[in-house]
C-alpha cells in the first residue's frame, strides 16, 4: 500500500495493481500508419534548467527510440513532444534528427522528423526570413534520410497577413522537398502562439487555406497530422482530402474513434500519447489488420483516461507525465527534464498519472514503479 495525494491534496491509501501487460514486440501494423511522437531524455548532470541549452543522455534517448520500433512503431522525432521550443533549441534538435535517422536506418525502422523554424527568435523578421529558415531544417531532415514534418511555426503565424501568405511559404518548400512531407496543423490549445494558424480564427477559413496548399502539390503531400482535439472537425478535414493523402490523428483524447474509423474512412496516427502506450497501439494496430475492432477497442478504449488526464490543460504541459511514466517503466534513470519541464505538473497530478498507468498494467515492472513514486513522493516530503 502506498499513499498518494489526491486532486485536494489529502493523502489517501492506494493499493497497486502489480499487473504488466505482457504484450511482445512485433512487426509494423498493415492497416494504419502508427507512429509515436516521442520524448527526450535529459542529462541530469547536465543543464535542465530553463536558461541555456539543454543537455541530452543520447543514450537513454535512442535507447527509448529502439523500444518504438521493436514494437512496430514509427517514430516521430523532433516534435513538440521532444520539448521542441519548450527547453530543446534548434542546435539539439538538429543534433537529435541526424542522430535518430542514423539509428533508424540502422534498425530498420521508420522515423518522420520535425522541420520548423525555431532558430529564429522575436522579433521575427520577414516572410522571406520565415521561408529561409524553414528550407534551412528541411534541408537538413532529408539529407539525414528522413521524411520531413512541416511543424507548424510560431514565427509564421506572427508575421503573416493573412491566407495568401501561407500559401506562398508552404508552396515554396513543397516545391523544393524531395520527397512528400507531413503537414502540421497544431491548435492552439497545445501552443496559443498559433492561433490563427493557416491565416484565419475561423477553423473551417483555415482549413480552406490547408486544403489549398495540399491541392496545389498533392504529389508532394503524404498527409496532414491534426492536432485540433475536435474529432468532428478532424472527420470534416479527412473527408476532403485528396485521394492517397493521409490523415494523421494528433487527437490525444479521441484517437480510438479516429483511428478505427468506419464507412466514412480512418485516420492514421502520429500521438504523442502512443510514447508511453506503445506496446498497447502496436497491438491494437495489428488486431484492425487482422478485423478484430473488439480486440482493438478493448486494447485502446480503457487507456482515454489516462490520456485525458495527461494532455488536461494546460495541455502543452503533457510532455511532464509522458516523462514519468517513462521513469516509472524504467526507460530512463531520472525524473528530470530539458528547460526545467519536470516541475511544469503537480505532485496530485502525477500521482493521478501513477494510479492510473498502474491500473492498465502499463508498467513492466510495477515493484520498480511503485518504489519510483516513493521516492518522488519523499523527494516532495511526503511520507508514502
Amino acid at each position: 500500500m502506498i499513499r498518494l495525494p489526491d486532486a485536494g491534496g489529502r493523502l489517501r491509501p492506494y493499493e497497486p495493481t502489480g499487473r504488466a501487460l505482457d504484450l511482445a514486440p512485433g512487426p509494423p501494423p498493415a492497416s494504419r500508419a502508427v507512429l509515436a511522437a516521442a520524448h527526450v531524455v535529459a542529462d541530469p548532470l547536465g543543464n535542465t534548467t530553463p536558461y541555456g541549452p539543454a543537455a541530452l543522455d543520447w543514450d537513454a534517448t535512442l535507447a527509448f527510440r529502439r523500444h518504438l520500433w521493436a514494437h512496430g512503431l514509427g517514430v516521430a522525432e523532433a516534435m513538440d513532444t521532444a520539448q521542441r521550443g519548450a527547453g530543446l533549441d534548434w542546435p539539439a534538435a538538429a543534433e537529435l534528427i541526424r542522430r535518430s535517422a542514423a539509428e533508424a536506418k540502422a534498425s530498420g525502422g521508420r522515423i518522420v522528423c520535425g522541420a520548423g523554424t525555431d532558430q529564429l527568435t522575436p522579433p521575427y523578421g520577414p516572410l522571406a526570413a520565415v521561408t529561409a529558415a524553414y528550407e534551412e531544417q528541411l534541408d537538413l531532415v532529408e539529407a539525414a534520410g528522413a521524411q520531413a514534418v512541416l511543424l507548424a511555426s510560431r514565427a509564421l503565424a506572427a508575421v503573416a497577413a493573412g491566407p495568401d501568405d501561407y500559401r506562398d511559404v508552404y508552396g515554396t518548400l513543397l516545391r523544393q522537398s524531395a520527397r512528400p512531407v507531413i503537414l502540421h496543423w497544431l491548435g492552439p490549445a497545445f501552443d496559443p502562439a498559433l492561433e490563427g494558424y493557416w491565416g484565419s480564427t475561423d477553423p473551417d477559413a483555415a482549413a480552406d487555406t490547408l486544403l489549398d496548399v495540399i491541392a496545389a502539390r498533392p504529389d508532394k503531400v503524404d498527409g496532414v497530422k491534426v492536432s485540433l482535439l475536435d474529432a468532428d472537425r478532424e472527420r470534416a478535414l479527412r473527408r476532403r482530402l485528396p485521394a492517397g493523402v493521409r490523415c494523421y490523428t494528433g487527437d490525444d483524447f479521441h484517437y480510438p474513434d479516429l483511428v478505427e474509423g468506419g464507412a466514412g474512412g480512418h485516420s492514421d496516427a502520429l500521438l504523442g500519447v502512443f510514447d508511453p502506450l506503445a506496446p498497447l497501439a502496436a497491438h491494437a494496430a495489428r488486431a484492425l489488420d487482422r478485423g478484430d475492432r473488439d480486440r482493438f477497442r478493448a486494447l485502446l478504449d480503457p487507456t482515454v483516461p489516462l490520456a485525458r488526464h495527461l494532455f488536461a490543460p494546460p495541455t502543452h504541459c503533457y510532455k511532464t507525465g509522458i516523462v514519468l511514466l517513462a521513469w516509472l517503466s524504467g526507460h530512463q534513470a531520472h525524473f528530470t527534464m530539458a528547460g526545467g519541464g519536470h516541475a511544469a505538473r503537480s505532485l496530485p497530478h502525477l500521482a493521478r498519472a501513477y494510479r492510473l498507468a498502474d491500473g492498465l498494467g502499463l508498467f513492466p515492472d510495477p515493484r520498480l514503479a511503485e518504489a519510483r513514486m516513493r521516492q518522488l513522493l519523499a523527494v516532495h516530503g511526503v511520507e508514502p
